[in-house]
């Protein structure tokens, strides 16, 4: 009797699961975009014993995995499932975009202890000495008064919003060639800065995929 209570609770239980996986994949069926994906997190996903939603965001540039590259090559609405022994993740494209991104590299000059007399001054020996022959990368290694100094002073790739209003201004309204060195300042936040066009703006693929992670029995 004991046993047969077992191998029925075993089943009921296995029916359940199977029940609520099916129920999940007619409801992500009706996603369309990242609004309606995030009220099913909320509101769903979140009810469901063990279920775990989220949205990710993949930058083409930044993302090189191989999860990620088959997922570029899917459709908006495309589905993607990966299952394992105590798992399955079920991957669907919300939205597929492309936007513009640009990149440089910068001398940030901090104004606070300086004037701008030997600001100005500083600032055409570091053009001077770049166009004598000496690296950017080095100068800004050498003088660029922040963190990014580390890396020769490369923003990396980075879209509206990255930098402050005014520098980007300059760069995306800007016919400037490849390697050519300007000024921009920020007299407010007393920050003046050389920087290098290293880059051609480019557009770069992003895509939003919700994720659903569902124990598997």
């Amino acid at each position: 009797m004991k046993k047969n209570l077992l191998i029925y609770s075993l089943s009921a239980g296995s029916l359940l699961l199977n029940a609520q996986t099916n129920h999940t994949e007619k409801e992500l069926e009706l996603i369309e975009n990242p609004e309606q994906a995030f009220q099913f997190i909320k509101q769903t996903a979140k009810k469901k014993n063990g279920i775990n939603g989220k949205i990710l965001t993949f930058n083409e540039e930044k993302h090189k995995t191989p999860l990620t590259k088959s997922l570029f090559k899917l459709e908006k609405g495309a589905v993607k499932t990966k299952k394992d022994d105590y798992e399955k993740t079920t991957y669907k494209v919300l939205d597929k975009t492309k936007t513009a991104y640009y990149r440089l590299s910068y001398i940030l000059i901090e104004g606070e202890d300086y004037t701008l007399e030997s600001i100005e001054k500083l600032r055409d020996n570091l053009i001077d000495s770049y166009k004598k022959g000496t690296p950017f990368s080095k100068l800004a290694s050498l003088y660029s008064m922040d963190t990014n100094a580390k890396r020769g002073g490369d923003t990396g790739w980075f879209t509206t919003g990255g930098m402050y209003a005014d520098f980007e201004n300059t760069i995306i309204n800007s016919n400037r060639d490849l390697n050519t060195v300007f000024t921009v300042d920020n007299s407010s936040k007393n920050k003046y800065y050389v920087a290098i066009q290293t880059h051609e703006p480019k557009e770069i693929s992003e895509i939003k995929v919700l994720r659903i992670i569902e124990p598997v029995e």
